[in-house]
C-alpha cells in the first residue's frame, strides 16, 4: 500500500492577493466584458476573487457604485477634442460619451440612477465646463447646463440601448411610422402635414441636432439666482 502524501500546509500556499478598491473594480470590468454588466455581481465577484461577498463591502457600498466606478474607468478612454470652435469641441465630448454608454447598454441605463464621481467623470465635467467658459457662457448657467447636457446623453443612450436589446423593436417602429404617415388629415392636421419629418433623420443626425438645441439654449438662457449662490443644496441625482 503506497504511503499517504502528508497534508499540505495552509502556510505554504501562496497568499492571495489584498483586495483593493482598484482589484475590485478592474476584476467587475472583467467580468462585463466576458459576460455583460448583468453577471457583475457581488457573488460572483467574491468568487472570482476568492473571498466573501461581505469584504467587498469595506470598498464598495453597493452594486450601482460599482457601476459608477466601472462607468469612470471606461470615461478613462473618453478622448479631448481636437482643436476647433468651442461648440463643436463641446459636442464631439459628449458625443464621445454617449458613445461609450451605446456600447456597454447596462451601464447607459444604471447611469440614469447612479453618477460615478470618480478622476476620469470630474475631468470630463471640467473639460465640458471648460468649453462653455470658452464660450462665454455665464457661471450659473454653465454649471446648471452641464447637468441638462449630461442628462440627455445618457437618456439618449439608455433609450437607444433599450429598443436595440428589444425583441420586437423593429415591429414597434413600423407601427409607429404606419400610424403617422395614415394619420387622419381631418383629426390631426399637424401629423399628417409633418408625416415624413417626424421620423426622419439618422440617429446621429438627431444626436447632434438635439446637442446643439442644448447648447445654444444653455448658452442663452439665464439661470436662476440659486445656480449662482454659494452653499444650497444640489437637486437630488437622478
Amino acid at each position: 500500500m503506497p504511503p499517504r502524501s502528508a497534508p499540505r500546509s495552509r502556510r505554504e500556499r501562496p497568499a492571495k492577493p489584498a483586495l483593493t478598491r482598484d482589484g475590485i473594480v478592474a476584476a467587475a470590468m472583467g467580468i462585463m466584458r466576458a459576460d455583460g454588466l448583468g453577471k457583475v455581481t457581488m457573488r460572483r465577484l467574491a468568487q472570482d476573487l476568492d473571498t466573501g461577498p461581505a469584504s467587498l463591502y469595506v470598498y464598495v457600498s453597493n452594486t450601482a457604485e460599482l457601476h459608477a466606478a466601472i462607468l469612470d474607468e471606461l470615461l478613462g478612454s473618453v478622448p479631448q477634442p481636437p482643436d476647433g470652435p468651442w461648440r463643436t469641441r463641446l459636442e464631439q465630448l459628449l458625443t464621445a460619451y454617449t458613445v461609450i454608454l451605446f456600447a456597454h447598454p447596462g451601464l447607459a441605463r444604471s447611469a440614469l440612477v447612479s453618477r460615478p464621481s470618480g478622476p476620469h467623470y470630474l475631468n470630463l465635467i471640467e473639460s465640458l465646463l471648460g468649453f462653455l467658459e470658452e464660450g462665454g457662457v455665464p457661471d450659473g448657467q454653465a454649471a446648471w447646463g452641464v447637468d441638462v447636457l449630461m442628462q440627455h446623453a445618457t437618456a439618449t443612450a439608455a433609450e437607444q440601448s433599450t429598443r436595440d436589446q428589444a425583441i420586437d423593436s423593429q415591429d414597434e417602429w413600423d407601427a409607429l411610422a404606419h400610424a403617422v404617415h395614415t394619420a387622419d388629415g381631418q383629426t390631426h392636421p399637424r401629423i399628417a402635414a409633418l408625416a415624413g419629418q417626424l421620423i426622419s433623420g439618422a440617429p446621429g443626425e438627431r444626436l447632434s441636432w438635439g446637442f446643439q438645441v442644448l447648447i445654444n439654449g444653455v448658452a442663452h438662457t439665464p439661470a436662476p439666482a440659486t445656480a449662482s449662490r454659494p452653499g444650497v443644496s444640489p437637486p437630488p441625482q437622478r
